[in-house]
């Protein structure tokens, strides 16, 4: 990793259902364009000699396995839908990772890993560290200080996380003005877009634009994407200059150290 700088590795870049998506016979399932295979969202942030998992979908085991299983310090919950928290069962060997999530979302999953939770646990079940955090106060994470972006997912409160010159965010589909203030210059975006057609819940291509163009960041990366997002190659090259599209294993370093100029690196 560059010294002083933050690296980013996109462990998976679709959405819920994953592509190619069961049943589908669509050009961009049926793609053999590696960067078409999209596994359910998730990304590894090293920072300050720290490495920060964010989500655990129900790909995790594989995408872990895959990136050559790394330490873990730390993981941050966006939110309680499964193809977020769905690979959390795999993270027995990290028996006092902190998980830091909202109120609702340690609630749902003391209800939904109850068996976890018991007062004489199963031998063998997975220990959880949970950290409660809230939207509007930046919480200490392995001694970084990182700051939560409240959003909305159509109507549920979910979090992104500005984690030094990285804001990061998914499923959101309505992001406040006072976010955006906040977040206006930063080095690198990272933000959903689900598919070039309008959508309920999630952003669709054109806002996440217009959104990336309030922001104006250094770089932005879209992740969270659909098969209706299009192939990879093709939308590649409607999109405007700094902005590209992530796919499964991309890496990118930022070198933040020269008069806060963020120099990247793709690997």
């Amino acid at each position: 990793m560059v010294s002083d700088g933050l690296k980013i590795t996109f462990l998976g870049s679709g959405t819920s259902t994953g592509v190619p998506q069961i049943g589908c016979q669509c050009e961009v399932c049926r793609s053999t364009d590696p960067r078409d295979k999209r596994l359910r969202q998730s990304a590894v942030v090293e920072y300050r000699g720290k490495r920060i998992l964010i989500d655990c979908g129900p790909d995790f085991r594989q995408q872990y396995l895959a990136c050559g299983c790394p330490h873990l310090d730390a993981l941050l919950i966006t939110h309680i839908h499964y193809d977020h928290v769905g690979g959390l069962e795999e993270l027995r060997g990290f028996p006092s990772l902190p998980i830091y999530a909202r109120a609702d979302v340690i609630a749902a999953l003391h209800s939904r890993l109850a068996y976890c939770f018991a007062e004489h646990p199963y031998p063998g079940v997975p220990h959880f560290n949970l950290v409660e955090i809230d939207d509007n106060t930046a919480f200490d994470c392995c001694g970084i200080t990182i700051e939560p972006i409240p959003v909305l997912h159509y109507r549920m409160p979910i979090l992104g996380f500005r984690i030094g010159p990285l804001a990061y965010i998914t499923d959101c589909k309505t992001i406040g003005d006072e976010q955006i203030l906040r977040l206006h210059g930063v080095p690198l975006l990272v933000i959903n877009a689900l598919r070039q057609e309008e959508h309920l819940s999630h952003l669709s291509l054109p806002q996440a634009l217009e959104v990336i163009n309030k922001i104006n960041p250094g770089r932005a990366v879209l992740v969270h994407m659909s098969h209706h997002m299009g192939l990879h190659e093709q939308v590649a090259k409607i999109l405007p200059p700094g902005v590209e599209l992530a796919y499964d294993g991309m890496v990118l370093e930022i070198d933040n150290t020269t008069e806060g100029v963020a120099n990247f690196n793709n690997n």
